[in-house]
């Protein structure tokens, strides 16, 4: 019931590929890489190999040149078998890939966008701040023009693969103390992470996702040429918050991939458990349980790929992206709470496989805009309609 319907070819083969790697290279290590808190790069370089890095970057920058639907069906496969690695993966693609690829110039395309494409630099986006999260246009890190370039300074919160990036698209302030212009004075900057005033904090323990490198950046006084710079000055934030939009259908795809796999272990569990002489399966009250799970993840990934259909057709898709998000995020953290509740017991257990994927569900509710700022998003939406 959560198979894909009508796949073309080329979705049926991509599908298949990132399936069999998922089983084969990320599923079997998911459980000591989230306690262990990393996974091996390498994993990241594989997936590079295969092209799931540049999926929908042009072919002429190293890309596959792929459509948003492609994309999200492969990140969903990635996500079944670890939410950690498709969220590494999904960041890179989503964000700081699209943002070279739309607004980049063609010389900052083929020095940073190339390779990113072919998995040769991972890509890491720091827009949030400890004081600026759903707030993000009252971040405060400043970029300062000078004779040579740029000089950043500031702290970034809560970067995905802040710590293992090799390059970051960081928004910071190009307007000035007295000056503020709210969203419009940000701007958005390459950074390279081996640049000389780039820190990486301490991973963050985090409830879920552990194995996915999360952590605070410092700019300290860190140089940057002119050519930094993306796009326009003062653009930044209209830049990421374009991203966003692809980076909300990367987490609901991360969502139905982590409810999908709940679902199967509940049903799998419910076949095998035994209490008053019969399989848990025969019961109505669990079976009734089942049935909803199902039905969430179905409706939920019905209206991810039509956004994104949507989205691949030039559409404006800013509440469908939200309402993805926001449907997405409510029921993987249901379908998971659910299928530990079938476990019973055993559910609790870090022996078993659902207590993870419950832990790893509830940020998706968070990151990438909270369900509550989803909330907002899609009702400004209606209102101004």
């Amino acid at each position: 019931m959560t198979e894909s319907p009508a796949l073309s070819d080329t979705q049926a083969q991509v599908v298949a590929l990132a399936r069999e790697f998922a089983a084969e290279h990320i599923a079997p290590f998911a459980a000591e890489w989230d306690a262990q808190k990393r996974f091996d790069r390498d994993v990241l370089r594989r997936l590079g190999e295969l092209g799931f890095f540049g999926m929908t970057v042009p072919e002429e920058y190293g890309g596959l040149g792929l459509d948003a639907v492609t994309y999200l069906l492969a990140l969903e496969e990635i996500s079944y078998a670890d939410g950690a690695v498709a969220i590494s993966m999904g960041v890179h693609n989503s964000l700081p890939t699209q943002m070279l690829a739309r607004w980049g110039s063609n010389a900052q395309r083929r020095r940073w966008l190339e390779p990113m494409a072919r998995g040769e630099l991972l890509g890491a986006f720091a827009l949030s701040e400890a004081e600026a999260g759903s707030d993000a246009a009252g971040l405060t890190a400043q970029a300062v023009r000078t004779p040579r370039g740029w000089t950043l300074n500031g702290m970034k919160a809560w970067v995905t693969n802040g710590g293992t990036a090799d390059v970051v698209l960081a928004m910071c302030r190009t307007d000035r103390e007295g000056e503020r212009r709210g969203a419009h004075g940000i701007s958005a900057f390459i950074v390279p992470t081996d640049a000389p005033g780039y820190r990486a904090g301490k991973p963050e323990d985090k409830m879920g996702l552990r194995a996915s490198n999360t952590c605070a950046v410092t700019f300290d006084d860190l140089a940057l040429p002119a050519d930094a710079l993306l796009g326009e000055e003062g653009q930044g934030f209209v830049y990421a918050l374009g991203a966003l939009d692809g980076g909300r259908l990367g987490v609901a795809a991360q969502a139905c991939g982590i409810a999908r796999c709940a679902l199967d272990h509940a049903v799998r569990y419910a076949k095998e458990r035994r209490q008053f002489g019969r399989p848990i399966a025969e019961f109505q009250g669990l079976r009734f349980k089942l049935a909803d799970m199902a039905t969430r993840i179905a409706a939920s990934r019905a209206l991810l790929y039509e956004a994104a259909r949507r989205r691949d057709a030039g559409e404006d898709v800013t509440q469908w992206t939200s309402m993805a998000k926001l449907f997405a995020g409510e029921m993987v953290m249901g379908v998971t709470t659910d299928a530990v509740q079938v476990f019973g017991g055993y559910g609790y257990m870090r022996d078993y496989p659902v207590e993870k994927l419950m832990r790893d569900a509830k940020v998706i509710t968070i990151y990438e805009g909270t369900s509550e700022i989803q909330r907002m998003v899609i009702a400004r939406g209606l209102l101004r309609s």
